[in-house]
């Protein structure tokens, strides 16, 4: 018997060995390391044959502290994947041929001073030139030769030249070389070093030689300042005589609500205006057959509401908006092949959607599943010749890959699989959370919970508010998100009204009302998660970038009951918006007036440094010193209310241009500060 009892517990103890055995290793949880080796998928092109996609690659390189990027080629039938581009600078934006025997793209090459012309003592810097690679084996060929860059192209039909836009010199440009570099103030940001200069259209041949200017004068194609969408783009008609383009009256990024649609003849480079309307048009794009066009405009000619696609015949008129009862900011339309229907997308509750919008019928959204597109003002995707979809998005615990839909009705199909180290690692759940807010708005949010939640447990909340504020939290992919989770914080994203995913009036209800309206739909947000009893009430923290720190510096001064804040690029100072950002005299949009027409009460009673006195809350203030959108200056105005008052504050600032620093080691940077600061107070 003592025989058999020690077979027996043998037996077990094997058994459970053979169990241990046969059980896979737990997977590690997301670490801040794991954020730089995220690959960002993105711009994906369908060859004009359907068969395969090119997409941007790009990596973060932290030896050299740059992202390389390079054009990955994908089957669509198998996957396959061909690097075409190799120790290529910055590249970026691929175009297929029209036949589809060569791509266009974009890369920076240095400035090489030509020698033969003593009198140009232009200082240039190193460019984005466009190149065409034939698709048959063979080097690319730089095409264009842009002294400023270019800044977009498209390929004329017949596939023999390209339409590509550039900067023109500065009207001074001797008088600079001879060292007076004095410039003409407009509406442009107070960190501005000369006149800002017109942007123009050019036709080059893409065996490449000279380029012929097609449009001159002191008015601009509009550019493009991240974070925002790309420049509306250039459309040629099918028989490559006419261009639409977008015309701004002024250079100026404050003057970017100056915009009409022109019809550009490339021949005789006459314009003809396409609409009635004076301002906020853009994004126009032929249909395939060339009869009518699409394009953006806000709805009743309001930048406060919703942005809507209208189509028009390219004789002229203002058309039909199409999509009115979508009733969502859409930011993409894409004509179907047959000419019918439009690809439109944009956010949609806390998803990311697409919808199949007919001329005349009622929108389909589409099936898309657990993925949402990639969204950052404009919705990454592309469609072929019969009526294929490709995109870049993401799940909530999968970075961005490329997806394809043979139809509109097709499931998304998933084709690469660059993040899946990162897909791998053990996540946080991330879920909608709806709650009813005030004045009869039903509003919605993100929650990211610890990989090991307990609902019998506390957690600390830590709120994550987002920019924009014509934006929205959705279940994608963040990482940051997932890292707090897994410090052992519940992530509260929330939805405040002015965001654009629940419809016309949510997002012109903050017109007039930029903090107390939304400040009060944050706090019944996070009065419906303190109801699910899980919330730390002594350990709340509040954190945001852009209008996200506006919103964290609103907070602070008008509730008291957080641990711990930090303030991004915060918008702390209204009326310096307007008169220092980019964006500046655009402000007007958002109030009655200028401040400086009798409406200053009202900047200056919705600027959250008018509570300062009121704040109390330790915070951590983040700022780019090179930041034109939201002017460091106003971060400077925040360190200065917290010190002096006793509170304690730290003030650190990256020696960068941008909004929000670009290159991976003070990206990184960020987040380890972020982290640390909340570790600091929350654990």
């Amino acid at each position: 018997m003592q025989r058999i009892a020690f077979l027996l517990s043998l037996f077990a103890f094997c058994s459970v060995i053979s169990l241990e055995a046969q059980t896979p290793a737990q997977p590690r949880r997301i670490q801040l390391e794991d954020l730089t080796k995220i690959v960002s998928v993105s711009d994906p092109q369908i060859s004009p044959d359907g068969k395969s996609i090119v997409v941007v690659v790009s990596r973060q390189n932290f030896d050299e502290d740059r992202n390389d990027s390079e054009l990955v080629l994908i089957d669509v039938a198998t996957g396959a994947q061909r690097v075409l581009t190799y120790d290529r600078k910055h590249v970026g934006s691929p175009r297929w041929a029209p036949n589809g025997d060569r791509l266009a793209f974009v890369a920076v090459v240095p400035y090489v001073k030509d020698k033969k012309n003593k009198d140009d003592t232009t200082k240039r810097e190193d460019s984005p030139q466009v190149f065409v690679m034939p698709m048959n084996g063979g080097d690319a060929k730089k095409i264009t030769n842009a002294p400023n860059g270019i800044e977009q192209f498209a390929w004329r039909p017949n596939g023999k030249d390209i339409a590509y836009v550039s900067s023109d010199d500065p009207s001074n440009q001797k008088e600079i070389d001879n060292h007076n570099d004095s410039f003409e103030v407009g509406d442009n940001d107070y960190l501005a070093t000369s006149a800002t200069t017109s942007s123009h259209v050019f036709l080059v041949s893409t065996d490449g030689g000279e380029a012929k200017r097609l449009t001159s004068g002191v008015w601009s194609l509009p550019k493009s300042a991240p974070p925002s969408s790309p420049a509306s783009p250039l459309s040629w008609t099918p028989d490559g005589n006419s261009l639409v383009i977008t015309r701004q009256e002024h250079p100026h990024f404050g003057d970017s609500d100056l915009t009409t649609l022109q019809i550009l003849n490339v021949e005789t480079g006459a314009m003809r205006k396409l609409t009635t309307h004076q301002k906020l048009e853009s994004f126009a794009e032929f249909s395939p057959d060339g009869s009518q066009l699409a394009y953006w405009y806000p709805r009743d000619g309001d930048p406060n509401n919703v942005n809507e696609i209208f189509v028009t015949s390219s004789a002229g008129g203002d058309g039909t908006d199409v999509t009115r009862d979508i009733d969502r900011n859409l930011q993409r339309a894409i004509w179907m092949p047959d000419g019918q229907s439009l690809l439109v997308g944009g956010h949609d509750g806390t998803e990311v959607a697409m919808w199949l919008q007919p001329l005349n019928g009622k929108a389909r959204k589409l099936p898309l599943g657990d993925v949402n597109p990639s969204w950052l003002f404009w919705i990454d995707a592309a469609v072929g010749p019969r009526g294929e979809i490709a995109f870049t998005g993401s799940t909530a615990t999968h970075p961005s890959e490329l997806y394809y839909k043979a139809s509109p009705d097709d499931a998304p199909r998933r084709l690469t699989n660059f993040n899946r180290a990162i897909a791998d690692l053990q996540m946080g759940k991330v879920e909608q959370f709806e709650w009813q807010g005030p004045d009869r708005f039903h509003e919605d949010g993100i929650l990211v919970y610890p990989p090991d939640f307990s609902k019998d447990k506390k957690y600390p909340l830590v709120l994550v508010v987002h920019g924009g504020p014509t934006a929205a939290s959705a279940t994608t992919f963040g990482g940051f998100a997932q890292l707090l989770a897994t410090h052992g914080y519940v992530v509260f994203e929330p939805n405040y009204r002015g965001s654009d995913n629940l419809g016309n009036a949510y997002q012109r209800a903050i017109y007039n009302d930029a903090g107390d309206g939304p400040g009060r739909d944050v706090i019944a947000g996070i009065d419906a998660v303190r109801k699910l009893g899980f919330v730390d009430e002594s350990r709340i923290a509040v954190t945001g970038w852009s209008y996200g720190g506006y919103m964290t510096t609103w907070l602070t001064g008008h509730y008291h009951f957080w641990k711990v804040a930090i303030a991004g690029a915060a918008v702390t100072d209204l009326n310096e918006e307007y008169n220092l950002s980019d964006g500046n005299v655009a402000g007007r949009y958002s109030f009655k007036g200028s401040p400086w027409m009798g409406y200053i009460k009202d900047y200056v009673a919705q600027s959250p440094i008018a509570a300062a006195s009121q704040m109390t809350t330790p915070t951590l203030i983040l700022s780019d010193s090179g930041d034109a959108r939201v002017p460091i200056t106003q971060s400077y105005q925040l360190y200065h209310a917290l010190k002096d008052n006793g509170v304690t504050v730290k003030f650190i600032a990256y020696p960068v241009p941008g909004h929000f620093p670009g290159d991976p080691v003070r990206s990184l940077d960020v987040d380890r500060r972020w982290m640390g600061w909340l570790d600091q107070y929350l654990k």
